[in-house]
């Protein structure tokens, strides 16, 4: 059991293109596809739980004339609740009671995209 149970997880959202931190922990990838312009050497992840990322349908809704942030977050929660994700999201969980954990994502606007969605996921108990 972590030491670190009994309080809230630091999970922390940063895009990809800033530069490391020495104080990230542990560096998650959580978007579906591999950040344009960005080399696998200089992205520094630990680890890229695609599980975790909105379905290849879903992103395209969303950034389609018809999508909007709280229905995308509903339809991503539901996602999350299968069990590839549900299994991924646990261990992930477990990481960020260990110590920091970073949630890296190319979005433009991490407030509305996936990465807030799964930080309240992942803040939750299990």
């Amino acid at each position: 059991m972590s030491s670190r149970s009994s309080s809230a997880p630091d999970v922390r959202v940063r895009r990809i293109y800033e530069p490391p931190s020495p104080d990230d922990g542990v560096r998650v990838l959580v978007d579906r596809l591999w950040p344009r312009g960005l080399a696998r050497t200089d992205a520094r992840i630990d680890e890229w739980p695609k599980a975790l990322t909105p379905s290849t349908e879903l992103r395209r809704w969303y950034h389609g004339p018809e999508g909007e942030y709280e229905e995308f977050r509903r339809r991503y929660e539901a996602e999350l609740a299968a069990p590839d994700a549900a299994e991924a999201l646990s261990r992930l969980r477990e990481r960020a009671a260990d110590g920091t954990l970073t949630l890296l994502t190319a979005a433009k606007d991490p407030s509305v995209s996936h990465t807030t969605v799964l930080r309240e996921e992942l803040s939750r108990e299990a």
